[in-house]
This record gives structure tokens, C-alpha cells and sequence, in this order.
């Protein structure tokens, strides 16, 4: 095994949301925004907010944070100036990984080269891209570090995913699963778990290959739910979906983190977490899917030591045991432990179908039902308008 690197790394963390602009209106996807929008919200955001694939979205990236305090009053300052920007144009910010009821095929992608590219690349497998996610970067100056950590850190890839699952409806039907948004993702090519590579030198082999062929532009084409970032020294969490509540993200980000710390403090005595096969990892990546972190007979994911399904409750208790250090040294142990609070009350997919369920007791109908579900992932996306349930 190769001697741990002189210094620590910095584990700095920054984090990026995807958000749908809405119509106050219909809460329907605006599928054309106005170009001043976007103007606007860089005029006050600068370059931490930008456009997406879609014209109903938008996206906000943190700059580099030392401690969840930070990433906290960042996402707090970016999440509520775009809400404000957005209501000028009688427009609401919604975050949640699909929308309860908007159609992918009444929207139109950004034009762009880089947007154009993907599209007349990839064509209708695209045109449904309409998704939202979350990606936190951790800082690891190290180029190989950053590939073997990679290689590691898939085995908690699932458990972080059930952590934010917010896409239970798509195209206005309740799907059974707590996340869809990557059962559409996944239709990408260059998408899923990430490969295993040796080293730096060995990934770059991989990479150059495809953009020599002409296959990709460069590494930011690799869509997968862990990578390297192309364009910082940082590991890139991808897999989670948008979280509704702030403090939901700041935990997560805060997770990853000390994850990361938690596994190259291992490294540093001479240990490693176990590399599992993808097969098995892709399980609980579907089973983080179909049941996140809700309890329930058939819901839990794989613990591959015990070779059983177990209580996603209780892997997170053994998860917060082994980041603890890690978190007293970030400073950011109350962050981690609000996982236990999601876990409870649920992630937004839950409480989009309770707020569903409830409202067709009601005798609303399945619209009206999916206008209220909407209403609330607005109200609780703008963390100074939202209440606390």
C-alpha cells in the first residue's frame, strides 16, 4: 500500500444545487424564463449561479468552505436572493429532483454549445432530462489519493442517496420509488457507479482515450456518481438528489466530508475500506432507490459483512459512529447527527406523499393534490419563507 501523504488534505467542501423555476401561477415548470432572470441573479450571485440544461433550471455553487457554518450561510444567501430575483418575474424557486408534474417533452434545453452539443448528441434520451441534483465537492489536493479514496467511498454512495431522495412523482404519477431521477439519469451514457483505477496516471490513460476518439470534450462528460473534477483538485459527489430543506444539504455535505477524512485517516495507519464489486454496490444503489431511508419488511440495505439486508436506521448509526472523529474535527458533529432528524420524519419524498395522500382524503383531485405538493416544496425551498413542520 503507498505511504500516506505528508500532509492531511484540506477537506474543504463546496456545494452545488439544481433548482426548477416555476410559475407562481400554475407551479408548472416556466419553460421559457426571461433573459433577465438570469442577468439579474448574476448581477447579486456573480458567477456562483448559472444556467442549466433546461431553461426551468438553475444552478448555484458554493465557493470553497471550511466548516458547515460556512456552506450553511451560502446556501441560506443563494437559495433566498434567487427566490427574491424569481419573484420579480412572478417566478418561484422549487427544489426537488423532479417536478410532481411537469411534462419533459413541453421544455426546451438552453441554447449553448455546450448544451447544444449534448442535445444533438444524444437526442430524446436528453430531451427527458428533466432532473435536479446535488454535488459536493471535497478538496484533496493529492491527484492519487483522490482516485483511491474514490474507489473506497462507492461503498457509501447508496447511503448517502437515501439521505436526499425528493423525486418520488414524475410526469404526475406517484412511481412507487423514493428517487426516479436517476432511473432517467442512468439512460445517459458514462453514468452509474465509477470505475476502479490504480492510480491517476490510469484514469487519465482512460479519459485521453475517449477525448483522442472523439467521444467526449473532456472529463466533465463523465457523469458518473463519483468523480475526479475536471476542474478542481476535488472528489465530486454526484448520486445525491436535491434536498428540499437546506439543513438537509448541509448535513449531507457535512457526511461526505468526514467520510472522505474517515477513509484517509485509515489510509494513514496502514488500513483501507474494503473495495466492493460494483454488482453489489449497484444493489443498494437501486434499493436506496426503491426504499431510501424509510423503514419497512422489505426496506434496509445490504450489509455486506453480515451478507443481510439491515435497517438503513441502523447503518447510519454505525456510519455516525465511525465519522465521529471526523466530525468533532470539522467542527460539525450537529450537522452529521440531523441525519438521525431525516431519518425520523423522513426525506422530502416521504412528506411529498403524505402531503398527496392527505390532500385526496380531502377530496382534492390528483392535480389539485400535485398543486399542494408543489406549494410546499416552494415554501420550504426558501429558507426565509418556509415553516418549520
Amino acid at each position: 500500500m503507498a505511504g500516506a501523504s505528508a500532509r492531511e488534505p484540506g477537506f474543504s467542501i463546496g456545494i452545488e444545487e439544481e433548482f426548477w423555476l416555476v410559475d407562481r401561477e400554475t407551479r408548472d415548470l416556466a419553460k421559457d424564463p426571461p433573459a433577465e432572470f438570469l442577468k439579474d441573479a448574476k448581477a447579486k450571485l456573480g458567477d456562483q449561479v448559472s444556467s442549466e440544461f433546461m431553461r426551468c433550471q438553475v444552478e448555484t455553487g458554493s465557493q470553497v468552505c471550511n466548516s458547515a457554518l460556512e456552506a450553511r450561510e451560502q446556501l441560506i444567501h443563494m437559495r433566498s436572493t434567487l427566490s427574491e430575483v424569481a419573484a420579480k418575474y412572478d417566478m418561484a424557486l422549487l427544489a426537488a429532483s423532479t417536478h410532481p408534474f411537469a411534462q419533459w417533452d413541453d421544455q426546451k434545453h438552453t441554447d449553448g454549445e455546450r448544451y447544444n452539443t449534448i442535445a444533438r448528441d444524444l437526442r430524446t434520451v436528453v430531451d427527458r432530462l428533466l432532473i435536479c441534483g446535488m454535488h459536493v465537492h471535497v478538496g484533496i489536493e493529492d491527484d492519487d489519493l483522490r482516485i483511491e479514496l474514490m474507489a473506497q467511498a462507492s461503498y457509501f454512495l447508496p447511503h448517502l442517496l437515501a439521505l436526499t431522495t425528493s423525486s418520488p412523482f414524475w410526469r404526475g404519477k406517484e412511481t412507487g420509488l423514493q428517487t426516479f431521477r436517476l432511473s432517467v439519469f442512468d439512460n445517459l451514457p458514462r453514468t452509474g457507479l465509477p470505475e476502479v483505477f490504480g492510480s491517476w496516471a490510469e484514469y487519465r490513460r482512460h479519459v485521453d482515450m475517449l477525448i483522442n476518439a472523439g467521444v467526449i470534450e473532456d472529463g466533465t462528460k463523465l457523469w458518473w456518481d463519483l468523480r475526479p473534477s475536471d476542474r478542481w483538485p476535488t472528489l465530486e459527489m454526484r448520486i445525491a438528489d436535491v434536498c428540499t430543506d437546506l439543513e438537509d444539504a448541509v448535513c449531507v455535505a457535512s457526511i461526505t466530508r468526514c467520510l472522505m477524512r474517515m477513509l484517509y485517516r485509515l489510509r494513514r495507519n496502514n488500513q483501507r475500506w474494503r473495495i466492493y464489486a460494483n454488482m453489489l454496490v449497484r444493489e443498494n444503489r437501486w434499493r436506496a432507490c426503491r426504499y431510501g431511508s424509510d423503514p419497512g419488511e422489505k426496506a434496509g440495505l445490504i450489509d455486506f459483512g453480515r451478507g443481510e439486508i439491515v435497517p438503513y436506521a441502523d447503518l447510519l448509526e454505525e456510519i455516525l459512529e465511525l465519522i465521529r472523529p471526523d466530525a468533532e474535527f470539522f467542527g460539525c458533529v450537529d450537522e452529521v447527527e440531523h441525519a438521525r432528524t431525516i431519518v425520523k420524519r423522513g426525506t422530502s419524498a416521504r412528506r411529498q406523499r403524505e402531503i398527496y395522500d392527505g390532500a385526496i382524503e380531502l377530496g382534492a383531485t390528483p392535480k389539485d393534490a400535485l398543486v399542494a405538493v408543489a406549494d410546499v416544496l416552494i415554501e420550504r425551498t426558501d429558507p426565509h419563507a418556509r415553516s418549520e413542520t
